[in-house]
This record gives structure tokens, C-alpha cells and sequence, in this order.
């Protein structure tokens, strides 16, 4: 099989994939172990419910719905997690996070620069 026959032969599976909806998205890349360990357990842990928004967690990257939560201020958002606030569970069932892990997980969700 040639290559071209290749390339068609993956990009006509990728168009019939429900999941494939023509946009790229570049992989997350971290830039430290620290950051990585942190992607880690969010991956573990918050992005249950934090991709699709279950259970009306704001979802990750998506600037309106984080904007009301950022304005009762980190310190209110850090208490939410760690007591739990509505269908979230304290900690998020991230029992292995520091508050470090936290503030660095919100920032990521919210898209603000640390």
C-alpha cells in the first residue's frame, strides 16, 4: 500500500470517529516533574467531572464558567475544595494533593497564569 493510500485510509477513520470533530488540539506538555506529578493526579482525580462539567462542575478552560468562582477569590475556591461544596467531594477525591497541588489545579482549570 502506498502512503498516500495510508494517509487516506487514516484520515477517513478519523471522519467516521463521532468523537473527531476536525480540530486539532495539541497535546499538554508540562515543563517540570512538579507540574507533571500536578497533571497527574488532576487527570486522576478532578478531571472526572471538570471535562464535561458533571454535576455542574465549571468546566476545564472555559473562561465564563470559572469567572463567578474566581471572584469569591482564590482562598474561597481553596475552602470549597478542600470541605467539599455541592456535588464535589472534599478533596475531590484527590486524597494523595497538597493545597500547592490545588492552587496549581484551579489555576489550570480557570486558564490563569501562575
Amino acid at each position: 500500500m502506498s502512503i498516500a493510500g495510508l494517509l487516506n485510509a487514516c484520515s477517513s477513520i478519523a471522519s467516521q470517529d463521532p468523537r473527531f470533530d476536525g480540530q486539532f488540539r495539541p497535546p499538554v506538555v508540562t515543563s517540570s516533574v512538579a507540574e507533571a506529578d500536578m497533571m497527574a493526579k488532576w487527570s486522576r482525580s478532578c478531571a472526572l467531572c471538570h471535562i464535561t462539567g458533571e454535576a455542574g462542575a465549571p468546566v476545564v478552560g472555559d473562561r465564563s464558567d470559572w469567572q463567578q468562582r474566581l471572584a469569591k477569590g482564590e482562598e474561597a475556591i481553596l475552602d470549597n475544595v478542600i470541605k467539599g461544596f455541592n456535588s464535589m467531594p472534599p478533596l475531590g477525591y484527590c486524597m494523595a494533593c497538597e493545597v500547592s497541588d490545588f492552587r496549581a489545579m484551579v489555576a489550570y482549570m480557570a486558564g490563569v497564569d501562575r
